[in-house]
Order: structure tokens, then sequence, then C-alpha cells
């Protein structure tokens, strides 16, 4: 462990492909979806015993500051900070680059979510601390490429080139290129070739790298970054943050940076990793039944197979029925077909433009 390495978790999504049981005031990451604590916390104790507490900024928004703090005690109160308005991850990670500057100019970090679910974590801790340390030593901006398990069209990809250096078993790589989600043949040819792997959205860096960076392709960040950092953990800093926010352009630090600086490489990430992206993802995570049916809370069936069924405080039950996803969560029953989970989002854009159910959204 390093004094100077700290971490920045990114907690403002709004987890509506989770709806109704992620609502905009209770979204997925503050859920305790996939064991005992929230997704949040998951996150924060992930980072127990190579990047302490104090060391911990979490980003969320204005409104979920109070909830994120109660998710995570063991985090300082001021280190977890409510972005005024959402402009996306460039804007969040040039947010934590400043608040990392005023607590340290010359420290690495690492930019973590706080909706993803990881195992082995041994190998999880080792690539972010050979990472951090790389960083430190080389002006390297540094992506986290998980080894793909299936040809999937719901990630980015990213393709390395040659090896540059293998620390502890973890090869980091000349990045070529990153890729759109593809289509199922096109993510078939790069599960073959065995030179892509999916984009995370985890990264590790050195404030100064990072800094340079957006002045190189996104100048008004690094205004945001120079702007801040003097003033981050003052009185100052609120009225600061909305006058630095207000302007800026909607925009990923994929577009914003990586897509663009030829000095990138890839992390093969060989832990385990799921960004549970939608309701489909429980069935990693909890055991089926011997009809493939995934049931948690209070749930029964009759000659019913391949169901993922979530019913806590309220039984559920369903006869015949074949592929489902059928949630109960207070005061409201979603019943979708398996294979059309990502339209879940839909129904919540559509819910709020026709009125009157802002309560349960």
């Amino acid at each position: 462990m390093s004094d100077s390495w700290y971490a920045v978790i990114l907690a403002g999504g709004k987890g509506e492909r989770f709806w109704p049981l992620s609502t905009s005031s209770r979204p997925k990451q503050l859920l305790d979806l996939i064991g005992d604590r929230s997704l949040l916390a998951q996150a924060v104790e992930r980072l127990d015993g190579l990047i302490p507490p104090e060391r911990i900024f979490i980003l969320t928004n204005q409104d979920l500051v109070e909830a994120s703090r109660a998710s995570v005690p063991e985090v300082p109160a001021d280190n977890i900070i409510g972005e005024p308005i959402g402009r996306d991850t460039a804007a969040a990670v040039a947010l934590g680059t400043a608040l990392v500057k005023a607590r340290n100019p010359e420290a690495s970090f690492c930019v973590l979510t706080a909706d993803h679910v990881i195992g082995d974590l041994d190998i999880f801790q080792t690539t972010l601390r050979e990472g951090l340390s790389l960083a430190a030593a080389q002006p390297f901006l540094i992506t986290i490429g998980i080894t793909p398990k299936e040809p999937s069209t719901g990630y980015g990809y990213i393709e390395s080139g040659e090896a540059y250096e293998t620390r502890e078993g973890i090869v980091f790589s000349r990045a070529k290129r990153f890729v759109e989600k593809p289509n199922r043949a096109t993510a078939e040819t790069y599960l073959a070739e065995g030179t892509f792997t999916w984009n995370s959205g985890m990264f590790i860096w050195s404030v100064n790298s990072i800094t340079q960076a957006f002045r190189a392709f996104r100048p008004s960040l690094a205004d945001l970054i120079d702007h801040l950092a003097p003033v981050a953990f003052t009185p100052a800093f609120t009225e600061a943050l909305g006058q630095q926010f207000a302007g800026l352009e909607k925009i990923s630090i994929d577009y914003a940076v990586m897509e663009k600086a030829d000095n990138i490489l890839v992390a093969k990430g060989v832990f385990s990793w799921d960004d549970v992206g939608s309701w489909t993802a429980l069935e990693h995570h909890f055991p089926q039944d011997g009809a493939s049916n995934t049931k948690v809370g209070t749930c029964e069936d009759l000659d019913a197979s391949g169901n993922i069924i979530y019913s806590k405080g309220h039984l559920t039950a369903v006869i015949g029925v074949k592929d489902l996803i059928v949630v109960q969560s207070e005061g409201v029953t979603l019943i979708c077909p398996k294979d059309r989970a990502q339209e879940i989002k839909q129904m919540v854009t559509a819910l709020r433009a026709q009125g009157g159910y802002e309560q349960v959204l």
C-alpha cells in the first residue's frame, strides 16, 4: 500500500434497467441486490487493504449524497460529493481528479464504478496495485479490459496490440483501438481472435497524466481541475462546482480522451466481472432450480421454466410460463420476456413522460 494511491468511485447511475426495484431515489448501486450490503458498499470493501476509506472519493448525484453516505459510513462524509448536474463520465473523472489533486498533487488513482460485481479479489487488487505503481512511474493512461467469456453484444471492446510489460502476472499491452458494442457475428470474431477485451469502464492513471490528457483533448475539463482543486474541501467549493459544471458538454471519458490518446495501456483483467446491467444478470449470481428458474425472495412456481422471479415481502406465484422476468417491488409489478430486458429502460422513460408515476420511478 502506498499513501499516494487513491480511488474515485463513480456512483451516479440511475439503474433504470433494474426498475421497479431501482428508482431515482434508490438506484441500483444503493441496493443490496447481490450480497448483504449495497453494490456501492461492496465497491468500497473491495479496496480494503489497498486503499483506505479516507483516500476514497465517491461521486454521485446531489440528491443521493445522504443515501450514499448512509450506505458507506466508513467513508468520510466530505469524500462523498454530489455533482450538480449529470455530465457523463469525462466530467466526473475531471472532478475526481481535482479532489485527488487537492489532497496530493503527486497521487495516482483508479477510477471504479459503484455497480459492478467482481470476484477473485486477490487478482483484482493485484491488477490495481500493479497499475497504480506503473501509472506513478510512467505517464500512461491505463484501462482495465476484461477477458471475455462469451461473444457478448452488450459491451464495448478494446483491441490490444503488443505486450508492454507483465507485472505479477498482470499483462499490460498497448491499446490499438476502442470499438462500439458489436453485433453477434462481430463479437464471435473478436472472441476467436483473442486480442479483444471487454471495456470495463475502470481506469488507472496519475493526476498529472490525466490532467495533461484533458489539456490536450478537452481543455474545458483541464480548466475545471485548475479551478476546483484549490477550493476543494473549503466553503467556496459548492459554488465553484456549480459554475464549472454549468457549461460543460455531456461526454464520456472514452470519447473525450481514451479514443484519442496514444499513451493507453490495457491491463488484462482475469478476475470475474459482471456489470449487472439488467435483470438477466441475476442468473449468474443466484442458484437455479431444476427447471432453470432463478427465484429470489418469496416465489413459487408450477410447470414454469427459465424464469427470473424477484419478490421480497410478497408471495409471487407463476404457472405454466416460460422465460419471463417477474418482479414485485413496493406496489409495482413488472412482467417482461427475458429477451426484452433491455426495453425496461424504455418503459421507465414512457411512464415518466406520461406523468403520474413519479413516486415509483
